[in-house]
């Protein structure tokens, strides 16, 4: 039944099957799909074996662990060790060579700290002389604009106030022409009217002279007529 079974499964699973059975009296039974029972029992012991393999780790593993554990700890406590002897703390224990090393350490990190400094101090102000230098520059401009537009602006109530005077001037040559042309008007009329008046004075004498002559022409006896 066993083998049965092994056997549907095998077929329903699409699986490679193997099965091992002893009876009570030691008989052997087995069944493989394929007839591969060799293949299938490498294949187990290689999965088998990366299995126990994640599962217990190697004894030697652990102990190589445990070393370097050890290891990182004792140099973290020689790094905090220092650490304290860096601030001026836990000194009592340290031998004259190892306090002249520190003081040389300490001589080497304030000079790359003050050479540090430094570079940031003048990049400091080179990036201010920069932004000084810009800011004049922006003020020149500025400040020529405002010339100019005052120039513009002064040029302009220039113009406006010979353009007022133009003006002012034409209309006062205008006034004056006006005021000069009535009395000419005047004269001219009053010469022609003296002059009418002395043309019919002429006229009138030289009729009265015709008249005199036309009587003294005439014969006596006209004259009683008359």
């Amino acid at each position: 039944g066993l083998v049965k079974k092994a056997h549907e499964i095998s077929i329903l699973c699409d699986a490679d099957v193997a099965l091992i059975v002893f009876s009570t009296k030691g008989k052997l039974f087995q069944y493989a799909t394929g007839s591969c029972m060799e293949k299938i029992l490498e294949r187990y012991e290689r999965y088998s074996y990366a299995e126990r393999q994640l599962i217990t780790p190697d004894p030697e593993s652990h102990l190589s662990w445990t070393l370097e554990h050890a290891k990182l700890k004792a140099r973290v406590e020689i790094l905090q060790k220092n650490q304290r002897n860096y601030m001026g703390e836990e000194l009592d224990t340290l031998s004259l060579k190892e306090l002249q090393t520190l003081e040389h350490q300490l001589d080497s990190a304030l000079k790359q700290i003050r050479s540090k400094k430094n570079q940031l101090m003048y990049e400091s102000i080179s990036q201010l002389q920069k932004k000084d230098k810009a800011l004049q520059e922006q003020n020149k401009s500025l400040s020529k604009e405002v010339k100019e537009k005052e120039k513009e602006k002064e040029k302009t109530m220039t113009q406006q106030a010979q353009w007022d005077n133009q003006n002012q001037d034409i209309n006062s040559s205008s006034c004056l022409m006006s005021d000069q042309a009535l009395p000419s008007l005047n004269i001219g009329m009053n010469y022609q009217t003296e002059s009418g008046s002395s043309s019919v004075e002429n006229e009138a004498i030289q009729q009265q002279n015709r008249n005199n002559t036309t009587i003294a022409l005439m014969p006596h006896w006209m004259l009683s007529h008359l």
